[in-house]
């Protein structure tokens, strides 16, 4: 047997291995969810399992066995792989390249503002149904009590040099254009019969399941964290989409043996 159907045959034995435990996960989230939040992400987790497993199965049969018809249906589904992995590399550089905290000359963290980060961005934020989901993840999952909790004993002269996160920034304690009088970190006193130029400081609440949760600045904070990520994550698919180049070669020399012996 030909070396490139070897590595491709083994290359797939492996993809085939790793399949296994993540369409386990998924399932066991599917029985497992509780929240808006788990049942987002098991759909993806078992899509994900379910395409490593079928297109690996392709590859390893067609390359050890040569089957060149399954070989090249793993090798369409590679090359429009390759394709989506370039096209979204480039989106999410593009949709990122926008945004940035605002640095306060006397605090220590920054403020985000929603209208600094791309229109794609913010139309999927300001969409209603996206963002009750968001916020419900971010209120079952406690962030602005385990917020609360680490800054509890913080003077206000203290608090202001902390270094707080995007989403604990915007969604967690008012914008600092409002000027409220600091409590305790999630709790702030407001100035009575004041007109407020930004909207923010009318929609902040001192109940812990609100606070700043209708916020544009909160939107803004997940947004700053969304872009953060994405960047990393195109780092990533750079190197991933060099080593599918890589396989999709060697799988067209596979194939061509394929086809060579057949005939």
């Amino acid at each position: 047997m030909k070396l490139s159907n070897n590595i491709i045959g083994i290359l797939n034995f492996l993809t085939l291995l790793l399949s296994i435990p993540i369409l386990v996960m998924g399932i066991w989230l599917h029985k497992q969810a509780t929240s808006e939040c788990d049942r987002w992400l098991e759909k993806p987790i078992i899509a994900l399992g379910v395409f490593l497993l079928i297109v690996s199965l392709m590859g390893f049969i067609g390359a050890c066995f040569r089957v060149s018809w399954l070989l090249w249906f793993y090798l369409l589904f590679m090359f429009l792989l390759i394709v989506l992995l370039f096209v979204f590399t480039i989106f999410s550089f593009v949709v990122t390249n926008k945004g940035a905290g605002e640095k306060l000359s006397d605090k220590g963290y920054k403020e985000y503002r929603l209208g600094d980060y791309s229109h794609w961005l913010q139309k999927r934020v300001n969409n209603n149904k996206n963002w009750n989901k968001i916020k419900s993840c971010l209120q079952s999952s406690q962030f602005c009590s385990l917020y609360h909790n680490q800054f509890a004993n913080d003077t206000v002269d203290k608090f202001y040099t902390e270094n707080l996160s995007a989403l604990q920034s915007g969604c967690c304690k008012p914008s600092n254009d409002c000027g409220f009088t600091y409590v305790n970190p999630t709790t702030w006193t407001k100035t009575g019969n004041v007109t407020y130029t930004n909207p923010d400081c009318d929609a902040w609440v001192n109940d812990p399941n609100i606070l700043c949760f209708n916020c544009k600045s909160c939107k803004a904070g997940l947004l700053q964290n969304i872009k953060g990520d994405w960047k990393k994550s195109a780092v990533v698919n750079i190197i991933f989409l060099i080593f599918l180049i890589i396989v999709y070669t060697v799988g067209c020399c596979a194939f061509k043996n394929n086809r060579r012996d057949n005939y």
